[in-house]
C-alpha cells in the first residue's frame, strides 16, 4: 500500500492520498491527487517527487549530485538542513505504522477498505498529536 501525505509543522496530517498498490511512482501518487495547499506556502519533497509542481507553492528539495560530479558545500549544508526536517516526517510515517494492519499483509480487498484503514490510522496519529503534542519541527 503506498499514501502521499501531507503534515504541518506540528505533524499533524493534513490531506491523505488515495490508496496504490506499492509499484506506483510517488510523483504519479502526487500528479492524480489534488492538494489543499494555499499560495505562497512551503511544500518539501524528497527526489521521488522530481518534476512535480504547484503553482504559487515553493517546493524544497535536497540537491542532487551530477553524474560523475559533486555537491558543493552549500549545497551539502542544505541537505543537512532539509534531512533534519525529513527526520520528522519518517517518524510521522511510523507512527502510523503502529498500527500493524497499515505494515503488515492486508488480505481486505473490498473496495475503499484499504482506503479507510488507512485513514483510521491517520486519525489515530492526530489524535496522539493532539494528546501529546511533538512540538514544532520549523
Amino acid at each position: 500500500m503506498k499514501n502521499v501525505i501531507l503534515i504541518n509543522e506540528f505533524m499533524y496530517i493534513l490531506f491523505l492520498s488515495l490508496t496504490h498498490p506499492g509499484s506506483v511512482h510517488d510523483k504519479t501518487i502526487a500528479d492524480s491527487s489534488s492538494y489543499p495547499l494555499p499560495k505562497e506556502s512551503y511544500l518539501m519533497q524528497d527526489l521521488g517527487f522530481q518534476g512535480f509542481d504547484l503553482p504559487g507553492v515553493e517546493i524544497i528539495m535536497p540537491h542532487k549530485k551530477p553524474p560523475g560530479g559533486s555537491l558543493t558545500p552549500e549545497q551539502k549544508e542544505a541537505n543537512r538542513e532539509v534531512s533534519k526536517v525529513r527526520v520528522r516526517i519518517e517518524h510521522v510515517m511510523n507512527s502510523i505504522k503502529h498500527c500493524h494492519i497499515v505494515r503488515d499483509t492486508t488480505r481486505l480487498l473490498r473496495q475503499g477498505t484499504r482506503d479507510l484503514v488507512m485513514e483510521i490510522c491517520c486519525a489515530l496519529h492526530n489524535l496522539r498529536v493532539t494528546l501529546n503534542p511533538w512540538g514544532s519541527m520549523v
